[in-house]
């Protein structure tokens, strides 16, 4: 059986691994094993950041329609049950864009939700 000689293909992954470590502090930039570490780290930190990142965004948009329900008088619970009972089928993103963007269109949509 031949020799196999494997040089260039750890050299290359290696290669590889250091580059996407490239800005990494301290040895996890410059050493094999550490900068392997990091970036399987990296990886899992990544991954759980994606989906906080929708749990925060959630969050944020709750926060500005209660904030801007309440200046109207009526709390935020009550403000969705009573969409849900007028069928108005806005998402928690497009009212708190409207609440930014275009409040009066948000104003009208309250009066709507307490007239039903």
């Amino acid at each position: 059986m031949t020799r196999i000689k494997r040089g260039v293909t750890s050299h290359k992954r290696h290669k590889k691994l250091l580059a996407g470590n490239k800005g990494y502090r301290g040895t996890k930039s410059r050493l094999i094993k550490v900068g392997r570490e990091a970036s399987l780290h990296a990886g899992q930190y990544a991954y759980e950041g994606r989906k906080k990142r929708k749990r925060d965004f959630r969050r944020l948009w709750i926060t500005r329609i209660s904030q801007a329900v309440k200046e109207q008088g009526i709390n935020y619970s009550e403000f969705v049950f009573k969409m849900k009972k007028a069928s108005i089928n806005i998402d928690r993103k497009m009212l708190a864009h409207y609440v930014t963007e275009e409040p009066e269109v948000f104003k009208e949509i309250v009066s709507k939700v307490k007239s039903a």
